[in-house]
């Protein structure tokens, strides 16, 4: 990657867009200091979270500041139970055993997934295991989420469940990053990144960069025309 600028304020929604290998999985990495405290690798420049470098911040404190979701939540899900799933990351915190519940039933309710909670992780839809992941990293209260392509393999009613539950965490003042490379998956974001090569080449309000048709087919970046006038009215 080289030359990636871009601010997030409090409570915004970003979409990071790009075709696969462009770099948006890496730049979650770096947001949650897995690089290079984790992975290794050369970093220049740097990256401010609530003040914070990244740089030289520990993942585990970072942690509680950004909250990473990927798109196979089989790797994060591990517990016997939903409940057990959402109390494991506050237990390891030691914090009191009523900040613990009180936890867990908050995000039970903020996502919709109360029924689920004595439900086991590994019997679940692909939407509801990504719901309990999401849920999982929200239990440790962080300000910014980042969800790597995590509405990739799920079908339109799973897409539509995230999507509720990430406009749910606007109206409670969270950051939200989403990397995709599906227009529809992001049409609720206020803003769009769009990455090629490594590089930034577009930083726009969602309906501006929508409504560019012309950029979008030159980057390969699909969107249907109903949709499209759906949604945005262009």
């Amino acid at each position: 990657m080289s030359k990636v600028s871009f601010r997030v304020g409090q409570g915004e929604i970003v979409a990071l867009l790009g075709l696969s290998g462009c770099g948006k999985s890496t730049l979650c990495l770096c947001l949650g200091g897995i690089i290079p405290h984790c992975l290794g690798g050369e970093m220049t420049g740097g990256i401010l979270v609530n003040g914070k470098k990244t740089r030289d911040c520990p993942v585990a404190q970072l942690a509680l500041e950004v909250g990473l979701v990927f798109q196979d939540p089989d790797t994060q899900l591990f517990l016997p139970t939903v409940e057990d799933e959402l109390a494991f990351a506050p237990e390891n915190l030691c914090l009191p055993v009523e900040e613990v519940e009180a936890r867990v039933g908050n995000v039970l309710t903020i996502l919709g997934i109360n029924d689920l909670r004595y439900a086991n992780p590994k019997n679940l839809s692909g939407g509801q295991k990504q719901l309990v992941a999401l849920g999982a990293v929200l239990s440790l209260d962080p300000g910014i989420l980042v969800l790597d392509e995590v509405m990739a393999p799920l079908d339109p009613e799973s897409k539509k469940r995230i999507s509720d539950a990430v406009n749910a965490l606007r109206q409670r003042g969270k950051t939200v990053l989403v990397v995709e490379h599906d227009l529809e998956a992001v049409s609720f974001a206020d803003r769009i990144l769009v990455l090629e090569n490594g590089r930034l080449i577009k930083d726009g309000q969602a309906p501006d960069v929508l409504g560019e048709r012309e950029f979008l087919l030159r980057h390969k970046l699909e969107l249907e025309d109903e949709l499209r006038i759906k949604r945005w009215d262009l």
